[in-house]
């Protein structure tokens, strides 16, 4: 198979993997991307090669870098983030701090954090989107996950989850240094969101 063959092989892959993620119909794709709903069938169906003008068109209108759109790797992707390079988001003088561990676009925003609360702090949350889930783990000290105005004590050793569309906050009512593991999720952009 030529490189060329293989682009078009990967542009197909890829450009119908990412409409569905999205959940975008053809039509809608057609619409944000300014392209003809005949040219996405025949990208798809790996049919044609497009002008690098068409294929910008249709990453931008899927919210993805054009490099991603080619990617030509058909095996599971890894992503290893060594310490060094984790985000420290914020921290407080008594050493209170939250750790962006990594993110993934899946499906939507998928993020992995750690964080660390000293005793008498905590972070409060705005709501999230309609379908966001967290997943937590307490690995040291004892939280109080508060959702919607209720208090949750989550023990060390203790997992949790919830849906993360009400105000919520995290905080550290004991006397020794909390430290836990958390996930969030959060649904994929539609069509009729924007």
């Amino acid at each position: 198979m030529s490189d060329l063959d293989q682009l078009t092989q990967s542009l197909a892959r890829n450009l119908k993997r990412w409409r569905n993620e999205r959940g975008f119909t053809l039509d809608a794709l057609a619409a944000r991307a300014g392209v003809s709903r005949g040219m996405i069938i025949q990208i798809e169906q790996a049919r044609t090669n497009p002008s690098v003008g068409i294929t910008v068109k249709l990453a931008d209108a899927l919210g993805i870098s054009i490099t991603t759109l080619l990617d030509r790797e058909q095996g599971p992707h890894v992503r290893l983030v060594p310490p060094e390079q984790a985000v420290r988001m914020w921290s407080t003088d008594a050493g209170s701090n939250t750790t962006l561990l990594v993110g993934a676009e899946a499906r939507g925003p998928f993020e992995l954090w750690s964080w660390l609360l000293m005793p008498g702090e905590g972070s409060e949350s705005d709501a999230h989107p309609p379908g966001t889930v967290e997943l937590l783990h307490v690995s040291r000290g004892e939280l109080t996950l508060v959702v919607d105005g209720v208090e949750h004590v989550v023990a060390a050793g203790t997992a949790a989850t919830f849906e993360a569309n009400a105000p919520h906050a995290y905080r550290n009512q004991g006397a020794e240094p909390l430290e836990m593991t958390m996930s969030v999720s959060v649904p994929p952009a539609h069509a009729a969101s924007y």
